[in-house]
């Protein structure tokens, strides 16, 4: 047997060298844990009356650490339920606008107004423009169409947690189209100064006594009244006045 052998640094063995900068001890990951605090998931709820969207959407996400799916309601009526008896409250909702009972634009209303701090996507397979612009007046911060890559519905749930709006690309054209077709309002075109001739119109002054609070004269006056009914599409003073009150362009008293 070999008996172990000591050796001791003594004055007269050098000093070993100082370490140099690549061999020194550098922090382990471990060494500032408590400075750093892993966020809490995302938490989301998927509302789908179908349940194989529901567990796949469920399931993809699975991928996704910062994610937690943790609850899936088939109505309205279940997601304003679970929205309400959650503590804590999703942070965003995955919405399907056609289900029976409570729609989803319903939904999102109800949701809107009486937890406005969930977040809420519209997660659909229809997209017209009408029914994107009526979801985003209802309050969704988001739309999108069931076809959407698992990476980008991923994304658009970490921008709507963040407060930040996401539009599919189909859906966003659809919206312009909407919003394009749509005629403009009635008294668009009116200048300022017929605003203010018809504002005295319904307040029932005679023309002379609009030119005497205008300091015009009282052709200039029926000149204008002319291009109001004209712009309006009116036949009578009594007609334009009743549009004009009809669609807010002036006050019902002056």
């Amino acid at each position: 047997m070999f008996a172990p052998t000591y050796q001791h640094w003594s004055a007269s063995r050098p000093t070993p060298p100082p370490l140099g900068p690549e061999h020194r001890l550098t922090p382990g990951p471990t060494d500032h844990v408590l400075d750093h605090v892993i966020p809490a998931p995302t938490r989301v709820l998927i509302v789908d009356d179908q349940p194989v969207v529901r567990n796949g959407v469920a399931f993809s996400l699975l991928a996704y650490p910062d994610l937690e799916v943790v609850a899936q309601a088939a109505t309205g009526e279940e997601a304003l339920r679970i929205c309400v008896d959650s503590d804590p409250m999703p942070d965003v909702v995955l919405m399907d606008l056609f289900m029976p009972g409570m729609g989803g634009v319903e939904a999102i209303r109800a949701l809107h107004t009486d937890l406005p701090e969930v977040q809420i996507i519209v997660l659909t397979s229809y997209q017209e423009g009408a029914l994107v612009e009526e979801a985003l007046q209802a309050g969704a911060i988001g739309y999108l169409l069931k076809d959407v890559a698992i990476d980008e519905l991923a994304k658009a749930i970490r921008l709507a947690a963040r407060g930040m709006p996401i539009l599919a690309p189909a859906a966003a054209q659809a919206l312009v189209h909407n919003v394009a077709r749509r005629p403009p309002p009635i008294g668009h075109d009116l200048t300022e100064r017929e605003r203010e001739v018809l504002e005295l119109l319904a307040a029932g002054l005679s023309n002379q006594q609009i030119a005497e609070r205008l300091v015009i004269t009282p052709a200039t006056v029926k000149f204008h009244t002319r291009s109001i009914r004209s712009k309006l599409g009116t036949s009578s003073r009594t007609e334009t006045v009743v549009l004009a009150l009809n669609n807010h362009l002036v006050h019902s008293t002056l």
